[in-house]
């Protein structure tokens, strides 16, 4: 059962605990306003460009469930889903730019309705071209909710710098800073550390591309059994083929993530390890002028011994997006 106790329901953040990501991110809106003025005056030419996409889906999940809490429900339901995306990018000029994003996104289960979910997501991205070095700053909000109801808020900074090291070779390097808070468990709410490395090898451009990435975690929450640090390995690979004169994408990826917890959890009398694998595939083709069909399909091995995070799932759905 996926269910919050009274003492959780009644909780209300404290004002630091409020007041913590609200200064982050105005320093680091600040920061990137200011860079972003600095680069307006020393630019003689500037462009404003707008992009959206809407997209409306359904799915069948083997398993509903909420990562966040480690809750599963060990039965299988179908969903619709709804999404989308608003982008406003600046560029200052050839090697400076900005740009704003708002994502939406809803799932709503025939059966699980009180595990409906909807996510607001809010970005900013400021970019600056170095040369054989393009280094920025990326900026996100995320706001979830359950049933209609507050879940989950989240607040991400991350400076970056990427380039090629040769003709089809690419990396990118990140840190993330991390501030998320769980109103069904205040336990939960935590700070986050972490380092990612991707590298990408274009071996036909965009049409034919692996990509293998990296990150190291470490997260420390408001309760000792919740701290744990992570290793995550990725890898993904896209291919495009033409098909009636027009691209089929191809995409499959595979992660795997230990997590190792530094603290006894109450209910098992021991640290809790965990070790991830989650599998997705995707079929991605062009309708009409400015549409797209996707077909899609995942499968996660959840291995625990944490009752309640051990299980399997897969998901299975299709989803139909124009763009403009």
């Amino acid at each position: 059962m996926i269910v919050a106790t009274q003492r959780d329901r009644a909780w209300t953040p404290g004002t630091s605990d409020m007041q913590r990501p609200v200064q982050l991110v105005g320093f680091a809106c600040a920061l990137a306003a200011g860079l972003a003025a600095g680069a307006a005056r020393a630019a003689g030419d500037s462009s404003t460009s707008f992009s959206a996409e809407i997209g409306l889906g359904a799915e069948y999940d083997s398993n509903v469930s909420v990562d966040e809490l480690d809750a599963s429900s060990n039965q299988g339901d179908y969903a619709g889903t709804l999404d989308a995306e608003l982008k406003l990018k600046h560029e200052f000029n050839p090697k400076l730019d900005t740009s704003l994003t708002y994502n939406f996104s809803e799932t709503a289960y025939e059966e699980f309705d009180f595990l409906d979910r909807q996510t607001h997501l809010l970005g900013l991205d400021f970019a600056g071209d170095l040369g054989p070095v393009t280094s920025g700053l990326t900026l996100h909000y995320i706001n979830a909710r359950l049933d209609g109801e507050d879940f989950l808020e989240y607040y991400r900074a991350s400076p970056y710098a990427s380039g090629f090291l040769a003709k089809k070779w690419f990396l990118r390097g990140a840190y993330v800073y991390s501030d998320k808070s769980v109103e069904q468990n205040p336990g939960r709410d935590s700070l986050g550390h972490a380092g990612e490395l991707d590298v990408y090898f274009f071996r036909r451009g965009l049409r034919s591309y692996f990509n293998v990435g990296y990150k190291y975690k470490h997260e420390d929450a408001e309760a000792d059994r919740y701290d744990y640090t992570s290793s995550d390995v990725k890898v993904r690979y896209v291919h495009r083929w033409d098909v009636l004169q027009k691209p089929l994408k191809f995409e499959l990826g595979w992660r795997y993530e230990y997590r190792d917890y530094s603290s006894v959890t109450p209910s098992i009398g021991e640290e809790r390890l965990d070790k991830r694998q989650r599998w997705k595939t995707s079929l991605d083709y062009p309708v009409f002028t400015k549409g797209n069909i996707e077909l899609y399909g995942g499968y996660a091995d959840y291995d625990s011994n944490y009752p309640s995070a051990d299980y399997e799932q897969y998901v299975v759905g299709t989803r139909v997006s124009y763009s403009w």
